[in-house]
């Protein structure tokens, strides 16, 4: 079943609706928020706030637009709100945690060659240690651009920021990023 067909769903008051959606995105959604936030347990809890705002929401969704870059906005939105609560600053020196690894896991390409294998797994690690230590607003631009494929004008509409904010956030973001990021062998 299509998202136009699960969303006439919802607005008929049919919650199985909802539940075709939450089969279709709730994994990448864990996946967007988990990026901005580096908590499992407050991604997974972000993803269930934006389900319920879907079911909340529904009748301000415009169908002539897709689902997915409305949905994924919510996911960051309350991603962002959450990260703004917690008011945390993650470590630098802090070690890579399992959910991490098996985002890393689950974003590569399997290769048979071990060795290969341990240096992209290292590599993976410095990427995502990378993104972690980025404020963030800045954490949850490149998460929209790179991640949910949003054009820099959705990102602008989305945060309430100036397009020459957008970019500089992410020019900034990528800068900081190949600083970060001492890829071995790379140059």
């Amino acid at each position: 079943m299509d998202d136009h067909n699960a969303i006439s769903r919802i607005k008929q008051g049919d919650l199985n609706g909802l539940e075709i959606l939450v089969n279709q995105y709730q994994a990448r959604a864990v996946h967007a928020a988990y990026l901005v936030l580096y908590d499992r347990g407050l991604a997974e809890d972000v993803v269930q706030t934006a389900f319920v705002k879907v079911a909340e929401r529904i009748h301000q969704y415009d169908n002539e637009r897709p689902f997915a870059p409305w949905f994924f906005r919510i996911v960051v939105n309350e991603s962002l709100k959450v990260s703004k609560k917690q008011n945390r600053q993650v470590s630098l020196d802090r070690k890579v945690d399992e959910p991490t690894l098996q985002l890393a896991n689950w974003l590569a390409e399997s290769d048979p060659n071990p060795e290969l294998l341990v240096e992209q797994r290292e590599i993976r690690q410095m990427i995502l240690k990378a993104i972690r230590s980025l404020p963030p607003g800045q954490r949850a631009s490149i998460v929209m651009r790179y991640f949910l494929d949003m054009s820099m004008a959705e990102i602008s509409a989305d945060t309430g920021r100036p397009l020459s904010t957008v970019k500089w956030w992410l020019r900034d973001g990528r800068r900081r990023l190949k600083n970060l990021i001492n890829i071995p062998g790379g140059g």
